[in-house]
């Protein structure tokens, strides 16, 4: 079995070791974690399993990639500390790992990365023998595996969509949604997660992937960006009040720009309540939903609706990210050391997992 450690107990930590306890193939054999207050409790209870797994965390990632694991999720977030993430990982694939994480942006477009992130991945795989596979977390096969495999069953395409569309009323992780998003914060707050080249440095990547797959050349990538306050005060379970008039949805888009014309748009519509932006597009059942949309003949609408965590959307939405990160790590296992990114490793079934009640 391949011997697995994951990095991080937050929204995708917890998913990741669910996932990798109920694959046939992996062993957990570690956790990490930064805040001392998690050291020694164990991994199913952090996880939310309701059984132990046996594994302690740790705050000591020296000791953990010494005993040279094959595998790391890295899911510690990225959002906020770029440089460090990326640091951690380049640690773990110069201790001979094989890393999935969702948390390098940069890297989701291997061949377009930017020299400064792909060039330490590069010099890390040579000198420790490890890898590299980056993919969203919004989740990333919603926005290249997903809408590629789609487009095959079109005769004619005239443009590809890919939406988000949540209300993150149940979401917890409060410093994105207040201050990298900017729900409850004044209009005249600028949210850094919208601020000009951000969403295109986000989300670009995945456009630039699809592209490739779809064999046409980009003139450009362009934003959209429109956001609208609430109405009226309300009261979130998660995260707690966000009063009236302050940001309660955003909307925008990174268009992929071919022949003058948007034929590969990333979309997202979120919103802190459903009440807020009635008018822009809606999830056709509950919290939230990932959509792709391929315009041509025939029109295809696709749908995807998970749930995880007692019912929660956002967290299905982070577990079939994750599900597609543990999954790949088999596959990478036996391919040769490298960067790789969503158009090299493929979707693969639930080998052994079919009846298996590993979570």
């Amino acid at each position: 079995m391949v011997s697995t450690i994951v990095w991080g107990t937050g929204n995708i930590g917890r998913a990741a070791i669910r996932a990798v306890a109920a694959h046939p193939a992996l062993k957990l054999t570690a956790v990490l974690v930064n805040d001392p207050a998690k050291a020694g409790r164990d991994a199913g209870e952090l996880a939310g399993l309701g059984r132990r797994l046996g594994v302690a965390a740790s705050t000591d990632v020296e000791a953990a990639l010494a005993a040279a694991p094959r595998a790391v999720v890295y899911a510690a977030s990225g959002d906020l500390r770029p440089a460090e993430a990326l640091a951690d990982v380049v640690r773990a694939i110069r201790a001979g790992a094989v890393v999935v994480t969702p948390s390098l942006y940069a890297l989701y477009d291997r061949r377009g990365a930017p020299p400064e992130a792909s060039e330490p991945v590069l010099a890390a795989i040579e000198a420790g023998g490890g890898s590299l596979f980056a993919s969203g977390v919004d989740p990333g096969w919603a926005n290249d595996v997903l809408p590629l495999l789609v487009s095959g069953l079109a005769t004619t395409m005239d443009a590809v969509r890919c939406q988000e569309i949540f209300d993150y009323t149940t979401y917890d992780q409060p410093d994105v949604v207040r201050y990298l998003v900017g729900m409850g914060q004044p209009m005249d707050y600028r949210p850094p997660m919208l601020a000009p080249t951000v969403p295109s440095m986000v989300w670009g990547g995945q456009i630039r992937l699809m592209a490739r797959a779809l064999g046409v050349e980009l003139d450009e990538l362009r934003e959209s960006v429109a956001r609208r306050p609430l109405d009226d005060t309300v009261t979130t379970a998660a995260m707690g009040v966000f009063e009236s008039g302050t940001q309660g949805a955003v909307r925008f888009e990174v268009l992929g720009i071919v022949g003058g014309l948007p034929r590969i748009v990333i979309e997202h519509v979120t919103r802190i309540h459903p009440s807020c932006a009635p008018d822009w597009p809606q999830p056709h059942s509950g919290a939230g939903s990932h959509r792709v949309i391929v315009e041509g003949r025939p029109r295809i609408e696709v749908t995807v609706e998970a749930t995880d965590e007692d019912g929660n959307r956002a967290a299905g939405g982070n577990a079939t990210a994750v599900g597609r990160l543990v999954g790949a790590i088999d596959w990478l296992v036996e391919a040769r050391p490298g960067l790789y990114d969503a158009l090299d490793v493929p979707l693969r079934p639930a080998i052994g997992r079919l009846g298996r009640r590993g979570v």
